[in-house]
């Protein structure tokens, strides 16, 4: 996203194009098995882990720091919701003024302080190709070579995502150079920190650019250490399109995080359930857009008003305490003394999915025990509602059936009810 200029997602051109964008095939090929240092925030098998070996799914919110540097308290704010991580926006000085050194070591030890991840972005990269004003990867690359020493030593507790949404609508297949060229620059300088890359189309890679290329751009890092970002915005509007497209990264071993959503934009109108609920499914990362200071006809996409954490908006509200949110999913990185960002999410009953299943339930009666509390193991006896409930969210973003194969006189797997569609538990339709 951008603060001053809310550009149009697709050109007219790049509509039509999404409209077959399905019809491109992958040509990548399971790349995630390469294992990167395990030192820090690394990759292994197409997860994210701590150092310790911890899983790390990352759950949080973008803040607007290169245009909002007064709002000191925005992270500490941030983390209060139980956000395990925030994606800060700085700047190269190409497009607004430069984010120092010394500030962005000031972020990074606001962010340990709050005990969140830092995902440090460059935003000036917005659009590159397309948008005139926009700076390039080798931009960018340059930019955090010069801060390195701010990021020396936070392998633990920072992300350096290169550059925000680096290509448009135009010139993106030059993306995949790019990225790689971007990547080496500061595996040569000497930046151990974990990397996670934006997709081109304005970061929604309805042209399957990324999707076709990561495998190679995962290997282009001598690390094996680089984290793929979708932002899903009009482009994905339904649930076949949220699954799909992060299916692939998943069954190809590719680390892949929503590194940017909404419940709405001037493009379309986003699936927000369907994203939220197949990362939670998936155990993959998302952090919405944005905490507060959203202009030019998008202010919907503030979470509080004025930030103010007091305020919560509507979509703010959802966001935060819906399902599948962060309320309900989120967990402290171990660094922290948190127990892994591994979250399994929440049960029907109200209870937590246990993270290690069945390995947390020694008796076998689908009832567990981890973090000092009593946990249910997915798809156990357990894993029921709490008496004409609703029966929770399918991993394809529909509602499970209260009422289980009563809903389903075809045996299909897809019931009816509440004059919508719903799953059957288990059923051939249950994934």
């Amino acid at each position: 996203m951008t603060q001053s200029q809310r550009r149009t997602w697709l050109t007219a051109a790049g509509s039509a194009l999404a409209g077959v964008a399905g019809l491109l095939l992958p040509v990548f090929g399971t790349a995630g098995a390469a294992q990167a240092a395990d030192s820090g925030i690394h990759v292994s098998n197409g997860r994210v882990y701590e150092a310790d070996g911890s899983e790390f799914v990352m759950r949080g919110v973008n803040h607007a720091h290169a245009w909002y540097p007064s709002e000191t308290g925005a992270i500490a704010d941030i983390a209060a919701t139980g956000a395990n991580t925030v994606r800060v926006v700085l700047s190269s000085g190409d497009r607004w003024t430069e984010t120092s050194t010394s500030q962005v070591a000031s972020i990074i030890d606001d962010c340990k302080a709050n005990k969140v991840i830092c995902v440090l972005e460059v935003h000036d990269t917005t659009g590159y190709g397309e948008d005139g004003a926009a700076a390039s990867l080798d931009q960018a690359a340059d930019y955090w070579v010069g801060v390195k020493s701010a990021l020396r030593g936070q392998e633990d507790y920072v992300v350096v995502n290169i550059g925000n949404e680096p290509y448009g609508n135009s010139g993106y297949t030059a993306w995949t150079g790019a990225t790689k060229n971007a990547v080496v620059k500061l595996r040569n300088a000497g930046i151990e920190n974990a990397l996670m890359v934006d997709a081109p189309n304005w970061g929604q890679d309805w042209s399957h650019t990324m999707r076709s290329n990561a495998a190679s751009v995962f290997a282009a890092d001598p690390r094996r250490n680089t984290i793929f970002s979708v932002h899903m915005y009009g482009v994905y509007d339904t649930a076949a399109e949220v699954q799909d497209y992060l299916n692939h990264f998943v069954n190809n071993g590719l680390p892949i995080v929503v590194g940017e959503f909404g419940d709405d934009h001037s493009d379309g109108n986003p699936d927000e359930n369907a994203i939220m609920a197949t990362a939670r499914s998936l155990r993959v990362g998302y952090l919405g857009w944005s905490w507060s200071g959203n202009g030019s006809g998008v202010e919907y996409l503030d979470m509080v008003n004025g930030f103010d954490a007091g305020s919560l908006t509507p979509w703010g509200n959802r966001f935060l305490n819906g399902a599948d949110g962060i309320s309900a999913t989120s967990t402290r990185a171990t660094i922290y003394g948190g127990s892994g960002g591994g979250t399994g999410g929440t049960a029907p009953n109200g209870y937590p999915y246990c993270v290690n299943g069945g390995a947390s339930d020694p008796d076998g009666d689908g009832w567990g025990w981890e973090n000092n509390r009593s946990c249910v193991v997915r798809g156990s006896a357990a894993d029921t509602g709490s008496g004409g409930g609703t029966g929770g969210t399918a991993p394809n973003g529909y509602p499970y059936c209260a009422h289980g194969s009563a809903s389903d006189p075809d045996g299909d797997g897809w019931g009816w009810e509440n004059d919508r569609s719903c799953v059957v538990r288990g059923s051939a339709a249950d994934r």
